[in-house]
């Protein structure tokens, strides 16, 4: 056990319910974190069939993890601060967070930037920024109060940013300008906190074989062109992801923070 990278580590992951999330989660779990669970439902709204079987810590605790699932609307200062709160309950402390709740309207309906209209600007910013804003903010303020880890290290906070938050994408601009926010987001924060030994990362996927990937290959871009931009074995899977989010998270990261990591295939290297 005590090779588990993340044993013993309390951690939060918001969208928990399909796609990336629920990949982040059972690896985190795996791992040996305790793991709260976040989203809107605990039931995923997928056209994944694994998804919909069973819930994220339904399957994290029959597999004999620890997990609780939190009813969350990321967009509400409140509800994340009562997210926080229950995993200090539930668990002691909180030492991981993963703002990974996000939406990208434009996946089914693409629109160039004179013809976005104000509430799907709207919407995107708060589920893909505010969000990420709220989730450090409470985090934070409880990394800080807490006892640090063996290394000195009181926190790890990982931001799902977007390849579309270093390059510009096709008809979608609210969702490049959010996680444009993002990025820069991730870090300033880290800069401000590194003087207390919270980590502050964004992983950068690209485009990942989730219900979103789905729409965008329907509505978007052909699969033919995705895997052309994706040197490197074509488009992702969530698994990619996750196992990037052990890392960050882990002592593995010691001397890491403030980074936006490309997990994309080479989309970005071109």
């Amino acid at each position: 056990m005590s090779a588990l990278r993340l044993q013993d580590k309390v951690a939060i992951v918001t969208g928990a319910s399909s796609g990336l999330g629920r990949a982040i989660s059972l690896r985190y779990a795996r791992e040996g974190a305790k793991v709260v669970c976040a989203d809107l439902s605990p039931t995923a709204r997928s056209q994944v069939s694994e998804e919909t079987e069973i819930t994220t810590h339904d399957l994290i605790t029959k597999n004999g993890g620890k997990a609780v699932f939190v009813q969350t609307d990321v967009g509400e200062a409140a509800q994340f601060e009562h997210l926080v709160q229950v995993a200090v309950d539930h668990f002691g402390r909180l030492d991981i967070l993963v703002n990974n709740a996000g939406l990208s309207v434009e996946s089914r309906t693409p629109a160039v930037l004179h013809l976005t209209d104000e509430d799907t600007w709207d919407l995107t910013m708060r589920v893909n920024a505010k969000s990420v804003f709220l989730g450090c903010k409470y985090a934070l303020a409880q990394m800080l109060k807490q006892s640090p880890h063996s290394s000195g290290d009181r926190g790890w906070i990982i931001n799902m940013s977007s390849i579309m938050g270093i390059v510009g994408g096709p008809e979608n601009p609210s969702y490049c300008a959010s996680k444009g926010a993002v990025s820069n987001l991730t870090k300033q924060v880290a800069l401000d906190y590194a003087p207390h030994r919270i980590h502050v990362n964004a992983i950068c996927p690209g485009y990942t074989q989730t219900a979103i990937f789905k729409e965008t290959t329907t509505y978007m871009t052909p699969w033919e062109v995705l895997e052309r931009r994706h040197p490197f074995n074509g488009p992702g899977w969530p698994d990619d992801i996750a196992r990037i989010a052990v890392v960050l998270a882990s002592d593995d990261a010691n001397w890491v923070t403030g980074i936006l990591l490309p997990v994309d295939g080479g989309y970005t290297a071109r």
